[in-house]
């Protein structure tokens, strides 16, 4: 209990540095908001007049500072782009950074629930298979293809399986423009097609690991044991050699679940995915500040729980590290 305590020490404050690092280059970004809004008709007293509305003009640690506090209430603020839009339709309906931010968030969350459910038990299949014919051609094939698409960067997979799957073949929708309307059934056939390219982008780490992690435990007196006794090789590897190969598989798991949700904007982007990834890139192209601090505070946020998740479930899986001498 002390070293997962610990853990969860160490989280807080890696998020409370990553907060000050997010603050301050989010706030060094190029361009001035208030210009953007007013255009090549801004004057420096309507600028001036906008910065000290949106509190731009006061100091960068005053600023961190009242962020924080209004974090610490949940209170992620409100968007500037939206303050702008609300003041131009007469000072109404002004959405606040999280209801912008909710519904983009379930849709990057229900992308990475179904690409999670194709990769982890493909890949976990595949290493199994791979570290019991190992050196076989099936091995090299699984091998090269795995390092193929783990070296081809995402937009390209995305093309790739755009013009396989949607234009040679139309088995699969080339955009994947969600809302909350459709039915399950009409979001999972929308979002297949990007999940497949996050499948093929994640698999290689996780196969790849679990098959180094059986291999190494296979010259271990109890596998031995275990052959000896006359048990079949995929028994042996299945009900011996993978429980206890867990813990790193577990990690490169939950790493590879980080990037699911850290690592989709280009995917997002590429198939108009309305997601937080996308919401990002829109938002930084407007300079709009609260929405880009609380999209990066979120990916950082879920980079850390997940790697906490994985050193706890570690922790929890090795009695070596449960009971330290």
């Amino acid at each position: 209990m002390r070293i997962i305590l610990q853990r969860l020490g160490l989280g807080l404050i890696t998020l409370l540095v990553v907060s000050i690092v997010i603050f301050v280059a989010v706030n060094m970004l190029p361009g001035d908001f208030a210009q953007v809004i007013l255009g090549q008709g801004a004057t420096e007293e309507a600028s001036a007049a906008i910065r000290e509305s949106l509190e731009l003009d006061k100091s960068l640690t005053a600023r961190y500072f009242s962020w924080l506090g209004k974090l610490l209430t949940l209170d992620l603020g409100t968007s500037f782009a939206q303050l702008n839009f609300a003041s131009n339709m007469g000072g109404a309906g002004t959405v606040t950074v999280a209801e912008q931010i909710a519904p983009r968030l379930g849709n990057t969350l229900f992308l990475a629930g179904v690409t999670a459910a194709i990769a982890v038990p493909v890949s976990v299949m595949l290493g199994v298979l791979a570290a019991l014919y190992r050196n076989t051609p099936f091995d090299r094939a699984v091998n090269i293809f795995s390092l193929t698409s783990i070296s081809s960067p995402e937009f390209f997979l995305a093309y790739v399986l755009i013009l396989l799957l949607a234009v040679l073949n139309p088995i699969l929708q080339p955009l994947s423009n969600i809302n909350s309307d459709m039915s399950f059934g009409e979001k999972l056939e929308k979002t297949l097609l990007p999940a497949l390219t996050l499948t093929l982008v994640v698999m290689a780490h996780m196969m790849r690991m679990t098959r180094a992690a059986i291999i190494n435990l296979l010259a271990s007196p109890y596998i031995e044991m275990a052959r000896l006794k006359g048990m079949s090789p995929m028994r042996v590897i299945v009900r011996h050699a993978l429980p206890n190969a867990l813990a790193p598989i577990i990690n490169v798991i939950a790493l590879n679940l980080a990037y699911l949700i850290t690592g989709v904007v280009v995917v997002e982007v590429v198939f108009v995915y309305p997601g937080i990834g996308q919401l990002f890139v829109d938002s930084v192209k407007i300079r709009d500040i609260p929405v880009v601090q609380a999209c990066c505070l979120i990916f950082a946020a879920a980079y850390i729980l997940l790697n906490l998740t994985a050193d706890i479930l570690s922790i929890l899986s090795n009695p070596r590290l449960r009971h330290p001498k």
